[in-house]
């Protein structure tokens, strides 16, 4: 039985499809499009190992939620600019947005227009309560959403996180699958600190995503960080990147790191 299983799992981890997954991911994450500045918070947010566990594959179609600047984008177009589709939903606007929406997305637009390898983007809108369809209807094999349920939350609360959940699940395929990351809340904090802290309960997500009709595959520790105690006087806007505190005690924050982040990976059933 052992060595059944043994065999089982060699021939797993040399299939042709995990190695094309694995040897593509790579390839696009080293890719010279990304800058220096970009890789080197790979650190923190291991984006090979994050996209592998949410199975990434080159032919898929993919829609990536709010991507504002590209971080995981610059990896994601080139991974399916060939043989897959990439689906951006950026910020929403209209005269009530923030003036950081409307510059975010007009730059997003400019790399489509010149960055090769955006050139084959999709672009689309996404809010929480103004823009819901993400996709075409059952279009979807992935949805990811990288560090931004906590927005949802603090904009509107449990109806802004179900109708995120809900456009996701509308836009997938029958078995397609939502990757979440988002910075984690210790499950004993108050749920108060959800409002404004930035962190979010890993328990909660998982309420509310199974509320819109996903089922839970697994979790991952890919991105987690033990010395973040998600105690902070600006939330998770005290760590890098952001720094809130500037030069105060900045040589502590930059020793922890960026945050501790569930990884959940939630299914759409068949």
């Amino acid at each position: 039985m052992r060595k059944s299983a043994l065999l089982l799992l060699a021939s797993l981890l040399s299939s042709p499809v995990l190695t094309v997954q694995a040897d593509a991911v790579a390839d696009a994450a080293a890719s010279e499009h990304r800058s220096a500045k970009a890789k080197l918070r790979d650190e923190y947010r291991h984006p090979q190992q994050t996209l592998r566990f949410f199975d990434v594959q080159p032919t898929m179609t993919v829609v990536e939620i709010s991507p504002g600047g590209g971080w995981y984008t610059d990896i994601l177009a080139p991974l399916l600019k060939d043989n897959g589709k990439l689906v951006a939903a950026h910020f929403f606007v209209d005269a009530d947005s923030p003036g950081y929406y409307q510059r975010s997305l007009a730059a997003f637009k400019d790399k489509m227009a010149n960055h090769a390898p955006y050139s084959n983007i999709e672009l689309t809108a996404f809010h929480p309560v103004k823009a819901l369809t993400v996709a075409e209807a059952g279009s979807a094999d992935r949805v990811l959403t990288f560090r931004n349920v906590h927005n949802w939350y603090m904009a509107a609360k449990d109806d802004g996180v179900l109708n995120a959940m809900t456009a996701f699940y509308n836009a997938l395929k029958p078995g397609g699958m939502l990757g979440v990351v988002d910075h984690r809340l210790p499950e004993t904090a108050s749920d108060d600190t959800m409002e404004s802290s930035g962190y979010m309960k890993q328990s909660y997500v998982i309420k509310m995503a199974e509320k819109a009709g996903f089922k839970l595959v697994a979790s991952s520790e890919v991105n987690a960080n033990p010395l973040d105690t998600a105690a902070h006087p600006r939330g998770v806007w005290t760590l890098p990147p952001s720094l809130r505190l500037g030069e105060e005690n900045q040589a502590h924050y930059l020793a922890i790191g960026e945050s501790d982040r569930m990884t959940l990976k939630f299914v759409k059933p068949d």
